[in-house]
């Protein structure tokens, strides 16, 4: 359903569509937050990650070869910010890298609580997590996205849910 509708309005705003563009963003809005906050901890850095990711999109819409492919385009580019801002970050400053979740208020309850479970793995982990449970892609598509064999992409993800196991349900393990 979600891919029909990112289509449909793909299409449309190829066709100098602004709304549709507007709508399109709105509709990967919550996705992309979780993918640039499994990269960047300041708030701030992830909302440059987001604007700077519209903006390259809007103005490399053309470039897109197949509709199909919008998802794993966007958090290629959304990825390629995340990491340019991550490096801007280290010249000019030594960041926190243990920062958590400030209480800004622009995070729901339930993205709150899904990057909390996600709190125990290393930021590489944490985007395995978010790129196959919240864009829903396979494990193929995570190791073209990332560049990386998808042996890794499975053992990672393994380790990682191991890890979130261990981390909440103690007991259980």
């Amino acid at each position: 359903m979600k891919r029909d509708k990112t289509e449909e309005l793909l299409l449309k705003a190829r066709a100098c569509d602004g709304d549709a563009f507007v709508e399109l963003m709105e509709l990967h809005k919550q996705s992309m937050y979780k993918v640039a906050k499994a990269y960047l901890k300041r708030e701030e850095d992830v909302a440059d990650a987001i604007s700077e990711t519209i903006l390259d999109c809007f103005e490399h819409l053309e470039s897109l070869r197949e509709t199909r492919y919008f998802g794993t385009w966007l958090v290629r580019i959304l990825i390629n910010n995340c990491n340019n801002i991550r490096k801007s970050n280290q010249r000019t400053e030594c960041t926190d890298q243990i920062e958590v979740l400030s209480g800004g208020g622009r995070t729901d309850e339930r993205t709150r609580a899904f990057l909390d479970y996600l709190e125990p793995l290393e930021e590489q982990d944490r985007l395995l997590m978010i790129l196959y449970y919240v864009w829903g892609f396979r494990t193929r598509e995570i190791s073209e996205i990332l560049r990386m064999k998808e042996a890794t992409v499975k053992s990672r993800m393994q380790r990682g849910r191991q890890k979130i196991k261990q981390a909440f349900f103690p007991m259980v393990v």
